[in-house]
């Protein structure tokens, strides 16, 4: 195999393994009923005058599965993490003691259990059009060497061959993400 298309593989591997990677680290943002500290990876604060996640300002820890308590290494930033909470996205109102900030995460409903599960194979779906994109990326690179006589019929439908497998391996993988994340979510 000559070395462009050794490094169409190797980009090819690589964007799809990121493809892949990315979709799971969005289904940890996604809330299943349980209280998850990356929930508040993507939450900022101000930490005097930078945007700072909330993990890397305080100590973040799970009571009894459905609460989180964020206790701040500066106690002068409660406050701004209780307002940086109420104005994201995460659905639940803080309660501050003065010491520590608590979230306590309310059972899932079973209407909101089918919402988030759509909103997976919508996560899901999104991540093989996304790998889909990749393949297709690959197989015109691939046709342009043929075309130009840099590799044969042959080492071209074999290079094909390769990327449909890494593609499908790559699908493979979503579904399996997409189906244990569903799993998780419609657990009671």
């Amino acid at each position: 195999m000559i070395e462009q298309v050794e490094e169409i593989m190797l980009v090819l591997d690589d964007k799809l393994s990121k493809t892949v990677s990315v979709l799971k680290e969005e289904f940890v943002s996604v809330r299943a009923g349980r209280a998850n500290p990356h929930i508040l990876d993507k939450v900022n604060v101000d930490y005097y005058g930078v945007p700072t996640p909330i993990p890397q300002t305080s100590n973040i820890s799970v009571q009894e599965g459905r609460c989180l308590v964020i206790a701040p290494w500066d106690v002068s930033l409660l406050k701004a993490i209780e307002k940086a909470l109420q104005t994201s996205s995460i659905g639940v109102t803080p309660t501050n003691d003065g010491k520590v900030i608590r979230l306590a995460f309310p059972q899932l409903t079973e209407e909101r259990r089918k919402e988030l599960t759509k909103q997976i194979r919508k996560m899901g779906e999104d991540a093989k059009v996304a790998a889909r994109n990749i393949r297709r990326d690959a197989m015109e690179q691939l046709k342009k060497l043929k075309n130009d006589k840099l590799i044969s019929e042959d080492e071209s439908a074999n290079s094909e061959k390769d990327v449909e497998k890494y593609v499908s391996d790559a699908i493979a993988e979503i579904d399996a993400a997409v189906s244990a994340k569903e799993k998780e979510i419609m657990t009671v």
